[in-house]
């Protein structure tokens, strides 16, 4: 503030007069302009002075003249009001207004005022600190001003704000609506919109307007809104592209740094991800979440030791970090080492078990104890994993139906069709509003041979039929039992509704793995390629159709560097380790391909086809009795497998494969 003499003020002042005397013509305007600037004196007088009643009774006065001679200049009130709020006078100003407007109700700049005092006096927002008499007062005052002046802007854009904080959101929208008719250009009314269809879950709507509001006027506050609106839409390409432009706003805010980092390591955009996250790390050497991004981010990259070196910082820096304990047991993960992942994970449920739990607590430990059924799962410890999921669903009444799903699943996958099929049921009963729970059940009515109950349950699932979700579902229903016409003609119809393009991907391999069971090669060929045109590192894309033309016996140099591209990305997976000792094996190259289809059997121990195509290597390899024992394991399999997902031909093929190996055997036998 500067500070002006008593003699500047009255020189001012004088001035001032003559030029009032001198436009006559224009009273109104140059007796506002007169008014304005002694109150705007006054004030600063006030404001350097330890706000002396003095002055800030003339700036009130000064203002209240200006305002009544020029009614339309709507920067007059907010300075009004700004005064009485330095004043520390709200509610005399309240009382003082509000008189005015019984004796003269029509006055609206007198309800600008008091509305502008009532959100004043609304409390802090931010924290969910409201005063509801004064939010609703405010929205009186600035009912009555759209009411009489329907074409005031600003007033709208209020309501709109006030009808938010309400959680009106319908009456909120049709306010910032109003405030957009009137003004398309907007900004501020554009940014409000959308933070209303956000608040409904419309992102995709919210983040559509936050776009043309950044592009009109580029602003931290639209870009980072605009950005979190592609995080809740998963386009994290999109919300790193915007920060980007945030970050050229405000290059050293270190929030928007940290965002932008973080949705490039959620894009898969690990290099420029690391740099910035090194780049944070070195400027506060203390931040301990840094550390474990750069952990991460090398744990994708299979750099196991600098992971670990990462891990190690990150931990220094937050030893009791449930997220940074977290963080060891995916890196054991992806190192193959699942029974040490699961002893961590252990771990962290034993150090952090208490008698009582917040809600927050419990529906975190839910997702601990998830994971940890997860990983017993993959190591085949079936029993163990139920008991994790029993837990989490004992625990977190909402997490409840998905514990069931996995229950029901882990079942299915220890081969117990008849238990599986009779938790379904139990969880359909027990759930009947939960999507996948009664999708979970119509696949196991489905691999039960029940298949005209598994149709029906999913077509109750559906909402209409723009509903992508439910033929998506039916369509796999269909894949279960082998009507395969009518799985087609449901992806045709979930293909109209995809938008996105993962989601496109994801009907393309839908469909080219349902045509590769009908044997038409060349059309599954051509939708996994489509997979692969817009994402040429889709492992389960390369590994299905490398293996597909390895089975074959086709373009064998093609798909082994499909299949190893697949691998170098999961080096763990025991369906990709399999393939790639297929393809060798067609190779001719046995030595390789019975190192990669061992290990594939020790990951994979309950899978026949991989015990048929170790067989089929020992069997080349001239060890006759090996290649028996795994076809006999790969029969014993496939008598457990469900009834459905048997191929009677694949299993005919192995028993005369051993029969002949038997054959083979005796006649070395007796020579």
């Amino acid at each position: 503030m500067k500070h002006f003499t008593l003699s500047l003020l009255l020189a001012l002042s004088g001035a001032l007069s003559t030029f009032a005397q001198t436009t006559e013509k224009k009273a109104d305007k140059a007796a506002a302009y007169y008014n304005f600037a002694m109150g705007h004196l006054y004030a600063e007088l006030a404001a350097n002075y330890g706000n002396r009643g003095e002055y800030l009774t003339k700036a009130i006065d000064h203002y209240k003249a200006a305002i009544k001679a020029d009614p339309s200049a709507g920067m007059l009130i907010e300075e009004l009001s700004e005064l009485y709020i330095q004043s520390g006078k709200l509610r005399d100003a309240v009382v003082e207004i509000e008189d005015g407007i019984r004796n003269n109700p029509d006055d609206l700049n007198l309800r600008r005022l008091l509305g502008r005092i009532y959100v004043r006096l609304i409390g802090d927002t931010q924290n969910n600190r409201v005063n509801e008499e004064m939010l609703k007062k405010a929205i009186e005052q600035y009912s009555k001003i759209v009411e009489k002046s329907p074409q005031d802007g600003t007033a709208w854009m209020m309501l709109g704000r006030l009808y938010k904080v309400s959680q009106n959101s319908p009456e909120s929208e049709k306010a910032y609506k109003k405030a957009l008719e009137i003004n398309p250009d907007n900004d501020e009314a554009l940014t409000g919109l959308a933070m209303v269809y956000a608040d409904v879950g419309d992102t995709k709507a919210a983040a559509e307007l936050l776009r043309k509001a950044s592009e009109k006027s580029p602003s931290i506050r639209t870009l980072v809104a605009l950005a979190a609106a592609y995080e809740q839409l998963r386009d994290h390409v999109n919300a790193a592209a915007t920060l980007r432009k945030a970050l050229d706003l405000q290059p050293q805010n270190p929030e928007i740094k940290r965002g932008l980092a973080q949705n490039l390591l959620m894009a898969d955009n690990y290099d420029e991800a690391l740099k910035l996250f090194q780049e944070i790390a070195e400027e506060d050497p203390k931040d301990a979440q840094s550390q474990l991004r750069i952990s991460q981010i090398y744990r994708q990259q299979r750099k196991f030791d600098l992971a670990r070196a990462a891990a190690k910082k990150a931990s220094d820096l937050d030893p009791n970090s449930i997220e940074i304990r977290y963080n060891e047991v995916s890196l054991l993960e992806a190192e193959g080492k699942t029974d040490e992942a699961i002893e961590v994970m252990k771990n962290i449920l034993s150090t952090t078990s208490k008698r009582n739990y917040s809600a927050g607590e419990r529906s975190n430990r839910a997702i601990l104890l998830e994971r940890l059924g997860y990983l017993q799962r993959s190591g085949e410890y079936y029993l163990e994993a139920i008991e994790s999921f029993k837990q989490m669903q004992q625990l977190d009444e909402e997490a409840a139906p998905r514990a069931s799903v996995h229950i029901i699943e882990t079942h299915r996958l220890a081969r117990d069709v008849n238990k599986a099929f009779e938790e379904a049921k139990a969880a359909k009963d027990k759930y009947p509003k939960d999507r996948a729970v009664q999708s979970m059940y119509a696949f196991m009515a489905a691999d039960a041979g029940k298949a005209a109950e598994a149709e029906r349950t999913v077509k109750e699932l559906f909402k209409d039929k723009k509903d992508r979700e439910s033929w998506i579902t039916l369509a796999q229903v269909y894949e279960r039992t082998k009507n395969y016409g009518e799985m087609g003609k449901a992806l045709d119809e979930a293909e109209k509704l995809s938008e996105s393009k993962e989601e496109k991907e994801g009907i393309y391999f839908m469909r080219g793995a349902m045509l590769e069971k009908q044997k038409k090669h060349d059309a599954a060929e051509a939708e996994f390629r489509k997979v692969l045109a817009g994402n040429p590192n889709s492992a389960s894309a390369l590994n299905y159709l490398g293996y597909m033309l390895a089975d074959r016996n086709v373009k064998l140099g093609e798909a082994y560097d499909m299949i190893k591209k697949a691998l170098d990305q999961e080096p763990n997976n025991g369906a990709y380790l399999d393939s790639l000792g297929w393809v060798l094996y067609r190779q001719g190259k046995l030595s390789e391909a019975e190192k990669y289809l061992k290990l594939a059997v020790e990951k994979t121990a309950k899978d026949p086809t991989v015990h048929d195509h170790l067989a089929d290597v020992y069997f080349k390899q001239g060890k006759v009795k090996e290649a028996i024992t795994h076809w006999q394991k790969s029969l014993q399999e496939w008598q457990l497998t469900p009834a459905n997902e048997q191929d009677s031909q694949e299993i005919a093929k192995i028993q005369k494969k051993m029969e002949n190996a038997r054959v083979r055997l005796a006649r070395e036998g007796k020579q």
